[in-house]
C-alpha cells in the first residue's frame, strides 16, 4: 500500500491550490452519497496531496448541505491519514482580529446533528474518545509551518460550530463569548468527529474574516467583508500548506490513527456483513 497521504479540505475562498501538479481526479461513489466534488490528486512539495473543495467548485453547497460522511469516507478510501481543514471563521475575541490565523485546540458542537456525523450504527456501536478533537501532533506541525509565514498566528482557541446558513444574532454571539468560545464557523465539528472515527489526524487552519456581530463598534458580518478578507488570506493559507507538506510523516502512527482500537463495543463476530462492507475503508 502507498504511504499515508495528506488531504487539504478547502473552505470558502479556497477552492483550488494553483501550485498543485494535478495527477488525477477522483469522482468517488460512497455508501453515504456523493462527496462535495471530485477529489484532486496531485504533487506538491514532492509529496502526494489530495484536495477537496468543501462547498464544491463555485461554492454550490451551504454548510448544512455538505455531505461530510461522503467527504471523509472518500478521503479515507484514498489512504488519507492526515487532513488540514482550511476554514473561514468569525472571531469572538478582540485579540483575534480579521486576517489573523488561528490553529484551534478545542471545539463546541452546537449543530445539534452529531447523530448524523458518525459512520457507526446499523449493527456496529462505537464511541471514540474526543476530549481533544484536534490532533496535538498535527497541530504542532501546522503551527510550525504557519509561523514561517505570519506573525499574526494564535496557538489554540475554541471553535464553536453552528448550523447557519444565516450568521449569528447578536444575542447568540454574546452567548458564545460567554461560553468561552474564541471562533465561530459552520463546518468543522462534523469534519473533526468523522476524521476521528476514520482514524485520520486532523488539524484546522482558521482564517479570521470578521468579528461576527458581538462588537458594537464594528459592522456586523456580511458576505462582502468575509470575501474581502478571505482573498487577502487565501494566498497565505496556500503557502502555509506548502511549507507543511514535507513535515508530514510517511507512516501513520499518531494517537488518532488508533482511535478505534478501544472504541468499538460490538464484538466482531456480531458485525453485520452489510455494515462491514459499508465501512470497509474505516475498518481497514
Amino acid at each position: 500500500m502507498n504511504s499515508p497521504a495528506l488531504a487539504i479540505i478547502g473552505g470558502s475562498g479556497l477552492y483550488e491550490i494553483d501550485t498543485l501538479e494535478v495527477i488525477a481526479r477522483h469522482r468517488i461513489e460512497t455508501p453515504f452519497g456523493d462527496p462535495s466534488d471530485e477529489i484532486i490528486e496531485g504533487k506538491l512539495a514532492g509529496r502526494t496531496v489530495f484536495f477537496l473543495p468543501r462547498h464544491g467548485l463555485g461554492h454550490r453547497l451551504l454548510a448544512h448541505e455538505i455531505n461530510h460522511r461522503a467527504n471523509i469516507w472518500s478521503l479515507r478510501s484514498l489512504n488519507v491519514r492526515y487532513v488540514v481543514s482550511v476554514t473561514a471563521v468569525g472571531s469572538l475575541r478582540e485579540e483575534m482580529p480579521p486576517r489573523d490565523v488561528v490553529v484551534p485546540d478545542q471545539l463546541i458542537d452546537r449543530t445539534g446533528r452529531a447523530h448524523e456525523h458518525t459512520f457507526f450504527g446499523n449493527g456496529i456501536a462505537a464511541h471514540v474518545g474526543f476530549a481533544d478533537p484536534y490532533s496535538a501532533d498535527m497541530r504542532k506541525l501546522l503551527l510550525a509551518a504557519a509561523a514561517k509565514h505570519t506573525e499574526k498566528l494564535h496557538d489554540g482557541g475554541t471553535y464553536v460550530s453552528m448550523n447557519g446558513p444565516a450568521f449569528s444574532t447578536r444575542a447568540e454571539s454574546h452567548m458564545h463569548r460567554a461560553m468561552g468560545a474564541h471562533l465561530i464557523g459552520m463546518t468543522n465539528a462534523p469534519e473533526a468527529r468523522l476524521c476521528r472515527e476514520a482514524e485520520i489526524a486532523l488539524a484546522t487552519l482558521c482564517l479570521v474574516t470578521d468579528y461576527d456581530c458581538w462588537k458594537d463598534d464594528e459592522a456586523a458580518v456580511d458576505v462582502a467583508s468575509v470575501i474581502a478578507n478571505l482573498h487577502a488570506n487565501s494566498a497565505l493559507a496556500k503557502e502555509i500548506v506548502k511549507t507543511l507538506i514535507p513535515s508530514i510523516p510517511t507512516e501513520a502512527n499518531f494517537p488518532e490513527h488508533h482511535a478505534l482500537a478501544t472504541a468499538v463495543l460490538t464484538p466482531r463476530e456480531n458485525w453485520p456483513t452489510e455494515t462491514i462492507k459499508r465501512l470497509a475503508p474505516i475498518l481497514d
